[in-house]
């Protein structure tokens, strides 16, 4: 990954996304710096996914800007943003019977270099990380849910970007490699990537998301360390949940427990 400037990487300010006159966010300002986790929290419908979307340029605000590397996201050609930013769509379908290695491969059209050395050695790398390189010579239409899941992943990640957006990665998974997944992810960030992932699971954002910002209804609830912002007021309020608090070997975390009546 090649050394980034940290000044405000990548920013929205004042964010409003409408589909057929419903506003899906409304005056979102968010910050992504190399070296973070970001956990996108909030409950069905509360515009993470709309956020994501946004801060790549695929959806187009009403209002508002998002730049990157301080220069407005429209003056980056597709491709030079695509090289930036990996992004990891939810509930992603592969629809022809390719490898895996050959799926993987497709993280590098960016670069143009899929099947030279450095290409071939990004997506080795890349299905090491994601864990599954095992999967390599497969078809990848034969997968279970979870491992077309880290398939996908690894294509994410073989692009090498230094910003990395992640819609709800997790949801395929078993306990076992959801747990690494984001240990993956937090890793990636202590290396200086900037990584956003929208999660449903608020024990795991808790313990591994060095910031979490929460939407409500389009909004921009809270965003800090999970510590501050994780609060019984917020939690109540927004998820009109109880939660346990445990501490583990240096590590907090937030168990949902109950549903307020």
């Amino acid at each position: 990954m090649n050394p980034v400037s940290t000044a405000r990487f990548l920013q929205a300010r004042g964010l409003q996304v409408k589909a057929d006159e419903r506003l899906l966010l409304d005056g979102v300002d968010l910050q992504l710096q190399p070296g973070q986790l970001l956990g996108v929290l909030g409950p069905n419908g509360a515009g993470k996914t709309t956020l994501l979307r946004a801060l790549l340029g695929v959806l187009q605000p009403e209002q508002g800007t998002v730049t990157l590397q301080e220069q407005p996201l429209q003056r980056w050609s597709a491709r030079e943003r695509a090289r930036r930013m990996a992004y990891l769509a939810q509930g992603q379908q592969v629809h022809w019977p390719l490898p895996v290695r050959d799926v993987v491969a497709l993280g590098r059209l960016p670069h143009g270099d899929g099947h030279t050395p450095t290409g071939r050695q990004a997506v080795e790398h890349a299905m090491e990380l994601a864990d599954c390189h095992t999967l390599a010579s497969r078809n990848v239409q034969t997968l279970s849910g979870g491992e077309r899941a880290r398939v996908l992943l690894a294509r994410a990640l073989a692009t090498q970007a230094p910003v990395l957006l992640a819609d709800e990665p997790l949801a395929a998974l078993d306990p076992a490699h959801q747990l690494h997944i984001m240990a993956l992810l937090q890793q990636l960030a202590l290396k200086g990537m900037a990584v956003a992932v929208v999660l449903h699971d608020l024990t795991l954002a808790s313990r591994f998301c060095t910031q979490v910002c929460v939407l409500q209804q389009g909004r921009m609830v809270a965003q800090g360390a999970p510590h501050a912002v994780l609060d019984d007021d917020l939690l109540q309020q927004v998820f009109n949940l109880q939660v346990l608090r445990m501490d583990q070997s240096g590590a907090s975390c937030v168990v949902p427990w109950e549903v307020f009546a």
